[in-house]
């Protein structure tokens, strides 16, 4: 239907509306056309439009179809509706809006601009190179259409076309750039890291040298340069590129890593060999850049036995005199060389003896020490004793350096986390919000006190902490939590039923995140960050926060498996048993009551949040499910556990944990080649895990006890166990070897007596007695408190064992502090 002349110059009046966000007054001048034209399908789409932007999804949709039933060959309802599904985040539904509003007007530059957006965001690369193709032939001036096109043939890993591209543009320009510029530096440079990535480094070298004169971005030309010297192995150059970049910043360790590398010597087995070329080296940049705290570090990790107690007693002395907080974390690597570590608490040892005796770290020193440098020797030497798990030393000193100096936060944070590892959550938190109290705003001991009164399940004063930090006029701070995607809180808490689906619900956002990058990064030329962008997205779901969330989530989802609820109606049967025909009345008429005041509740709750929302015109999306109800309630948890594990089995293939569990939901399924996939994959991990070690078992018993299966089944799991167990072997002889190959590791220890219990469970006596094993000598190297924690869990929920209180005893021992070990 054509509109006359007004109507027409309305409704393009509405589209001026919608540009400018003035959502209110195209609403209102669309309802003033469909006064007189009420089946217009394009200004019913345009409402529609209007509506979800107001918050009004369900009437926005409404209004859509029905301007589309009006008008099905309107790329603009097309457009529309495509644009409702994307505001939704549906976006394989906003693509086929898009390519129905593509059939009606294929050069129009608006739709086919979203369309190649909606592509790179699902990275569907070759639509995204269709839809750029498309756009540059329609404006071919446009140099965000160039550089599209480009990436899409990047993405696609068609280096040679996109290289292409760039110098077709690049010939395109009428005028030459005389001199640097930010959008043809990055142009520039973005086609050498095309370049680079094609594997021509001889190219990318001459590259280089064609646009050093554009290029903005000097730092990241000189680092190039250096790296494609030092790849062609042309040292001598590469060297006095890598001299230069030094030269600004002495404290880069890649810079560092590169000059030595140009020497020869690579960073992977350099470490501890005592080249003295390298020393040499080292040394000579300390004497040209004697502020440089990295080049004073540095020799540390190459040298041993008396050059290192030389080089790190000047070190710690310095450190020491200056007061700094980090020296730990500095020379914390350098703890995995007992030699090291040994000489650095002799040292620290002798400075305090000395300092005690005469004030002095080193007798042939003339001035004495201040009294903050004791204060940080007794720091050090705390977290010293506390990683090498000397923990009543660790403790003496830090109690000695709190009375020193009792109103230094960092101790209390120090002390606190050695009674963390004690095994006292309790004590460790107290410690914390006694520091947490002499500074209260310094958010970092916030965060970490609230972390350690979660670990002790003091979830109201947890919260209580954390919210001194959201907003003062939040009415519930705990969202303002969610709103600030704090998920480390989030993981922390156990209270909360559904912290787990909120952090899905941020790695979601990140991702969703992305899609106005698309057109801003284009436009202000931002590529090489924008390359990096979509990479990092990609690999989102491999972040530790995640991974620990989908670990949560999938144990979760095997626990309502493994302990499904009971329904109402299996409630009511079990409370129906002893009561008369009267009393089961009563209590039917009370549930029936109770229902539908709940119900009237939800509703009332429910009205009351939407006008409030329209009061104050908050324009955003309402949590659904705020108390993960749908979460605890799972219909079919083996198949929700599986939306977590996918992400981590194509992120995270590299961690055991990911097949570890992937098995136990395929065991549950009885996908029994699944599970032996799994298994498969873990082994080659870490063969000798005691967690794969007790799975082994468990599918073995699995299989046996499935009776009939597909005899291709039946002949791939024959074929493929024998890679992790020989059926010929007997279960408990397979036992036995596991624990004579892993002698002195108590997971091991504990994985075994398990099994042993899992073979037959009248051997329950015989799995305990392997089990007080620990107490042995050859045991006490991994007989950490994790580890006896560990062990006595299993000996209480899986072997039923009655002897809890006698391993207490034993276990106090090892740790006095230790609230899991207290008696009752």
């Amino acid at each position: 239907m054509d509109l006359p002349q007004r109507e027409t110059a309305l409704f393009k009046t509405i589209l001026k509306f919608y540009e400018h966000r003035q959502y209110k007054k195209g609403l209102k001048t669309a309802e003033q056309i469909l006064k007189k034209f009420p089946n217009h399908g394009e200004t019913l789409a345009m409402k529609g439009l209007f509506l979800n932007h107001l918050d009004r999804k369900e009437e926005a949709y409404d209004f859509v179809r029905k301007g589309l039933r009006n008008n099905l060959r309107s790329h603009i309802c097309w457009h529309v509706f495509g644009l409702l599904y994307r505001s939704d985040k549906n976006y394989e539904e906003a693509l086929k809006c898009y390519t129905h509003a593509l059939k009606y007007d294929k050069e129009n530059l608006q739709i086919l601009r979203d369309y190649s957006l909606l592509h790179i965001q699902m990275r569907n690369y070759e639509g995204f190179c269709d839809a750029s193709h498309q756009l540059l032939e329609l404006r071919p001036q446009n140099r965000a259409f160039w550089v599209s096109l480009a990436i899409a043939y990047h993405l696609m890993k068609n280096y040679d076309a996109a290289i292409n591209v760039l110098t077709s543009y690049e010939e395109t320009l009428k005028e030459k750039p005389k001199g640097p510029d930010f959008e043809n530096s990055e142009l520039a440079m973005y086609k050498n890291m095309i370049i680079e990535e094609s594997g021509d480094i001889e190219k990318a070298l001459e590259h280089l040298k064609e646009i050093e004169d554009v290029v903005c971005d000097r730092r990241s030309l000189k680092e190039k340069r250096a790296q494609f010297l030092l790849q062609l192995e042309r040292l001598e150059e590469a060297e006095k590129v890598y001299r230069g970049l030094v030269d600004e910043n002495p404290d880069c360790r890649a810079y560092i890593d590169g000059l030595l590398a140009c020497r020869g010597y690579k960073k992977d087995n350099l470490s501890g060999n005592e080249d003295s070329q390298a020393i040499e080296l080292i040394q000579e940049l300390i004497a040209t850049y004697p502020r440089s705290n990295l080049l004073k570090r540095y020799p540390l990790s190459l040298v041993n036995g008396e050059q290192f107690k030389q080089q790190v007693a000047i070190y710690l002395q310095q450190q020491l005199r200056k007061g700094v907080p980090s020296l730990f974390v500095n020379l914390k690597d350098l703890y995995t060389n007992s030699e090291k570590v040994k000489i650095i608490e002799d040292l620290l040892e002798g400075y305090l003896k000395n300092y005690l005796e005469t004030g002095k770290f080193t007798e042939d020193r003339e001035d004495k020490e201040l009294p903050t440098a004791y204060l940080w020797t007794l720091y050090y030497l705390a977290q010293h004793y506390d990683r090498t798990q000397q923990i009543e030393k660790a403790l003496e000193y830090i109690d000695k350096a709190i009375e020193h100096t009792p109103t230094m936060v960092e101790l209390y944070m120090t002390k606190g986390r050695i009674l963390k590892h004690t095994g006292d959550f309790e004590a460790a938190a107290k410690c914390l919000n006694e520091g947490r109290e002499l500074d209260l705003q310094d958010r970092c001991i916030n965060s970490k006190c609230t972390k350690y009164m979660l670990r002790n399940d003091q979830v109201s004063d947890a919260e209580k902490t954390i919210t001194l930090f959201t907003r003062n006029d939040s009415t519930d701070p705990l969202s303002d939590l969610v709103d600030m995607q704090c998920m480390w809180f989030a993981l922390e808490s156990a209270e909360r039923s559904n912290t787990t689906i909120q952090v899905q619900k941020h790695f979601n956002e990140f991702t969703d995140d992305q899609f106005d990058f698309h057109t801003y990064c284009l436009r202000k030329t931002t590529i090489r960050a924008y390359v990096g962008l979509l990479r990092l997205e990609d690999q989102l779901r491999s972040h530790p926060y995640y991974f620990r969330a989908a670990q949560n989530a999938v144990k979760h989802y095997l626990y309502l498996h493994d302990n499904p609820k009971k329904t109402q109606e299996e409630i009511d049967q079990a409370n129906f048993a002893n009561m008369t025909p009267s009393e089961i009345k009563k209590y039917k008429n009370k549930q029936r009551k109770a229902a539908l005041k709940g119900q009237q509740e939800a509703e009332s709750k429910k009205a009351q949040a939407k006008d409030e929302s329209h009061k104050n015109q908050v324009n955003k999306k309402v949590d659904e499910d705020p108390n993960g109800d749908k979460y605890v309630n799972s219909e079919n948890p083996l198949r929700d556990a599986l939306q977590f594990l996918i992400p981590l089995q194509e992120l995270a293939g590299n961690r055991i944990e990911t097949h570890l569990q992937g098995f136990e939901i395929y065991l549950r399924q009885q996908k029994y080649l699944l599970a032996l996939k799994a298994l498969k994959h873990a082994h080659r991990i870490d063969a000798q895990n005691p967690a794969l070690h007790k799975q082994i078992v468990r599918l073995q018993q699995a299989v046996s006890a499935a009776g009939e299966l597909h005899p291709v089944v039946r002949k791939v799991i024959d074929q493929e166990f024998a890679e992790l167990y020989s059926r010929d072997t007997p279960l408990d002889k397979f036992n036995q070897q596991f624990l004579e190959n892993n002698k002195g590791s108590v997971p091991a220890l504990i994985a075994t007596s398990e099994v042993i219990y899992l073979i037959d469970s009248s051997k329950q006596s015989e799995a305990e007695a392997l089990l007080f094993q620990i107490a042995n000598s050859e045991y006490e190297p991994t007989r950490t408190l994790k580890n006896v924690s560990a062990a006595y869990e299993a000996l209480v929920q899986v072997l039923k064992s009655s002897r809890g209180e006698e391993f207490k005893e034993m276990a106090r021992k090892w740790f006095p502090h230790g609230k899991l070990f207290q008696s009752k």
